[in-house]
């Protein structure tokens, strides 16, 4: 079973991402900010963590920082998903530790293919 996690305070984008990639190989966890997903990430051990960087209280940047900091999510990989589409957002991004950076408005065969990239095992598995 892969876990993924999407942090994101926006429910259509939570809805989007669980009817992209959810099915009976991979379950899906939601937080509507920061400091949910931390704690979600450390109970459930995602294999890959959405993160928004617009978000309440602990932003998607800070977030993925933390993670990052954590020697137990060294090899979770993080997608930021996000509408900050500055050249300086997603460098601040990457340099926080993501591993890609997803612009919104985003296309789900987009999303539903870097998954697939990320995660070994997981290209055979194709959604409902």
């Amino acid at each position: 079973m892969i876990t993924i996690l999407i942090a994101d305070d926006e429910p259509h984008v939570v809805s989007l991402v669980r009817a992209t990639l959810e099915d009976d190989q991979i379950r899906v966890l939601e937080a509507a900010d920061g400091e949910t997903a931390l704690d979600l990430a450390e109970a459930a051990q995602p294999d890959v963590i959405l993160l928004d960087v617009h978000m309440p209280g602990l932003d998607g940047f800070e977030a993925c920082y933390r993670l990052r900091s954590d020697r137990q999510f060294e090899k979770t990989k993080i997608i930021l998903l996000t509408a900050a589409a500055q050249a300086a957002d997603e460098a601040r991004g990457l340099a926080a530790g993501a591993d890609h950076y997803l612009r919104k408005p985003f296309s789900p065969i987009r999303l539903l293919s870097l998954v697939q990239s990320l995660v070994p095992g997981s290209g055979a598995w194709l959604p409902r």
